[in-house]
């Protein structure tokens, strides 16, 4: 059994002068963990890293850009939409009562990236140098993250 209290803050600003986005996210558990499950561990180590992930789309948001596809429009729109999501939905897998509908929604949202991925395969950009092989790799973890996600359906 596992007793817990999630607080989550965030702060995000626009800089009309300089265009930038800064975000903050302020996360404290407290509670007493009386028997500290694997799912339950595995849920926060996914969770934490989707937070993390959509949170680097705010702080390095050109990386993101550099690889979205050309043929998709509004590329900017897309990173910070996608870390948003991201985000949102790491929080919810931790949560009991949002924990499926994050589970499929983050399996949707990894089907999506399939189109980063592949595209990088395809079109590799000349400053990512990572051999073709490596890049096909990551197809592989999709899989294991899409797999991973459905363990809490």
């Amino acid at each position: 059994h596992l007793t817990y209290s999630f607080n989550v803050s965030t702060c995000c600003g626009f800089s009309p002068l300089t265009g930038s986005i800064t975000c903050s996210i302020t996360v404290s558990i407290t509670g007493s963990f009386i028997i500290f499950t694997f799912a339950f561990a595995f849920a926060f180590v996914l969770g934490f890293a989707f937070v993390f992930a959509g949170f680097m789309h705010f702080q390095k948001p050109e990386f993101y850009l550099r690889i979205i596809p050309k043929y998709l429009p509004y590329p900017k729109n897309l990173v910070f939409v996608s870390g948003m999501a991201e985000m949102l939905l790491g929080l919810m897998l931790l949560n009991a009562k949002t924990q499926q509908l994050a589970a499929w929604s983050i399996m949707l949202l990894l089907v999506l990236f399939l189109t980063v991925h592949t595209d990088m395969i395809k079109n590799p950009p000349q400053w990512f140098r990572w051999p073709k092989g490596l890049l096909t790799l990551r197809l592989l973890l999709q899989g294991a993250l899409i797999y991973w996600a459905f363990l809490y359906v």
